[in-house]
This record gives structure tokens, C-alpha cells and sequence, in this order.
């Protein structure tokens, strides 16, 4: 049995591989980065050298023939995530890939077979399900440190009008549900430990693009409710709160979470509307890149369950979905 690194391929050059992911897992304790691929050579083999990886592939298909590779992060745009997910796990490689992990639940369910059938990990890319700030929410919830869990509040938002941007094509699955809304839907999944039992639903739509700007959903789940609005047309802001019966938890910065100082969890108990009854948690600076790249790949090495698992990831387009359907139909949807 191979006890040392996970050795990774990189599908593509995106700039969320290159700024953030694989700088991420080459800290890692069990992934090393060991090949990138661009359907054009010169830009793989920039990216490697700039990132200091040993080999560089002029096409997706070389990269998925050479026999080191294990396990391949997939952060292609989203229409091309199953289609090379597939050919990836075909090829015998275990898969990370970028959320969402699909356009669709029917799309998102032709991966189960393909698993089932080469027997490899596949799994999505939400870094939020392994960063220690969620994972202490989480703890200091289930603690009972705010009472009863009851609500959950959250918004997510960027400007972003280029229309060269893969974010403002609807047929690439831009958008700002797809984009960002699946955070505030995953961590209210996550948080409540439930499925929601049904969605509401409101978008708006760029002229231009046709994608939605400005989506807006509220959920209902078993123990309570969680509201969010998303844009890729808003000022950059992002926040996830936390009420509870007696007290309540907010996130300063959820999802983009730094890797070069601490994070902050603010827990009040409610005293006043001050904040005299806030305390903060300062959450040590990590990666959750690499936290993420050794999660996967330490399931890989000792076959556990990979940290977002095909299930979880579907769960959450059906979510989306009926986000979407709701959007529409101006009625209440069950996903």
C-alpha cells in the first residue's frame, strides 16, 4: 500500500487553481501537486513552472494517461465538471471537483454509477465543510452555546459585469445561486444537520446576460429557517449568522476565509443591542485549501469517506434547483 503523498493532476489553469488551490495543497501534509494540464501546452507549462510543478501537459487526455497521477482536482467551468470528472474517474483517478459540482441533480446522478463502476472517491470542492471555523460553530451549536438553533441569516455578494466571464454565461452555469448561493445552502445543510423541506424563491435577471444578479431564497427545514441573498452584482460582502433562542453566532468572513491571519467567530448572548454581550473566537490562521487537499487525500490513503461526498453534493443541486423552480413559479417548491 502507497503510504506517501497523494500525487495530484490539475485539470486546466483557473484562476481559483492558481491563486488558491494548488499553492493550498502543495502544504500539505498528504497531497503533493505533481502534474498540470491546459488544453494549450505554453499556458501549463507557465503555470508549472511559476508553481514550481514537475510536469506540465499540453492536453486533459495526457494528463489523465499518465499512470503516477492519483487523484485529479477538476476546477474547469462548471458545464465541463461531470463530462471530465467522468473521463477522470474512467482513467482509474479518485476526483475532487470544484463546486458545483454539476448543472443539474440528473446531471450530478450519471457520476453514481461511474463510481460505483471504477470504484474511485469523487467529491466536491466545498473547502467551507473542512475549515475550523465551521467545523466550532458547528461544536458550539450542537453544545447548546446559543439555545436552540432556530434561524439562520446570510449573504453573499461580488461585482462582476465582464462579459468574458465564464460567472456571466448561463450556459456554463454562471450565475450567483450557482456562483455563490450554494455556500449559504450547503452551511445551512451542514449547520442544521438537515434537508429543507421546501424553498422560496426570488431572481432577477442581468439584461445583458440573462444570468441571475440578484437571487434571494428563503428555507424551510425541520428546526427552523434560513434566508439568504446572493449577487454578482453587489457590493463584495459576506456574512453567515447564527440565531438561537438565548444567544447567536456570526461568521466574519465565511467563505472566503483568509489564509494569512486568524478568523472570527462573534458570539453573543444578547444582552443588549449593543454587542455588550459579545465574546470573540479567534479561529487560528489556516489554509482551507490545504485542510481541504489533505482531507480528500487522507480518506484516499486510509478509504474513508471524502469530506463532500457525491450524495452531498447532489442534496445540494436539488436544493438549487427548486431555488431556481420557486424563482419561477412564484410558489413554494420541495427539492
Amino acid at each position: 500500500m502507497n503510504r506517501g503523498k497523494v500525487k495530484w493532476g490539475v485539470l486546466g489553469v483557473a484562476g481559483i487553481a492558481v491563486r488558491k488551490v494548488i499553492p493550498g495543497m502543495q502544504k500539505g501534509e498528504w497531497s503533493e501537486i505533481a502534474a498540470i494540464a491546459s488544453r494549450d501546452a505554453r499556458k501549463a507549462e507557465r503555470a508549472a513552472k511559476s508553481l514550481g510543478i514537475p510536469k506540465a501537459y499540453g492536453s486533459y487526455e495526457a494528463l489523465l494517461a499518465d499512470p503516477e497521477i492519483e487523484a485529479i482536482y477538476n476546477p474547469l467551468p462548471n458545464h465541463l465538471h461531470v463530462p471530465w470528472s467522468i473521463k477522470a474517474a474512467e482513467a482509474g483517478k479518485h476526483v475532487l471537483c470544484e463546486k458545483p459540482l454539476s448543472l443539474s441533480v440528473a446531471e450530478a446522478k450519471t457520476l453514481l454509477p461511474v463510481r460505483e463502476r471504477t470504484g474511485v472517491k469523487i467529491g466536491e470542492a466545498f473547502m467551507v465543510k473542512t475549515h475550523p471555523q465551521w467545523l466550532r460553530t458547528r461544536e458550539l451549536i450542537r453544545k447548546g452555546v446559543i439555545g436552540e438553533l432556530r434561524a439562520m441569516v446570510g449573504a453573499f455578494s461580488y461585482f462582476n459585469r465582464d462579459p468574458q466571464n465564464v460567472r456571466n454565461n448561463p450556459e456554463w452555469g454562471g450565475g450567483a445561486l450557482m456562483d455563490i448561493g450554494c455556500y449559504p445552502i450547503t452551511t445551512s445543510r451542514f449547520i442544521f444537520g438537515e434537508e429543507p423541506v421546501r424553498v422560496a424563491g426570488l431572481i432577477e435577471r442581468d439584461p445583458d446576460f440573462k444570468t441571475d444578479r440578484l437571487t434571494s431564497a428563503m428555507m424551510e427545514f425541520p428546526s427552523g429557517h434560513s434566508i439568504f441573498t446572493c449577487s454578482t452584482q453587489l457590493v463584495p460582502y459576506q456574512r453567515m449568522q447564527f440565531l438561537g433562542t438565548k444567544g447567536r453566532i456570526e461568521i466574519k468572513i465565511p467563505f472566503n476565509a483568509p489564509n494569512d491571519r486568524p478568523c472570527e467567530l462573534f458570539i453573543d448572548d444578547g444582552r443588549d443591542v449593543f454587542g455588550g454581550g459579545i465574546s470573540t473566537e479567534v479561529i487560528p490562521a489556516c489554509d482551507q485549501y490545504t485542510v481541504q487537499g489533505d482531507a480528500f487525500s487522507k480518506a484516499i490513503r486510509e478509504g474513508g469517506e471524502v469530506p463532500v461526498p457525491l450524495e452531498d453534493a447532489i442534496a445540494n443541486m436539488a436544493v438549487m434547483e427548486a431555488v431556481f423552480r420557486a424563482g419561477e413559479s412564484g410558489r413554494w417548491e420541495k427539492p
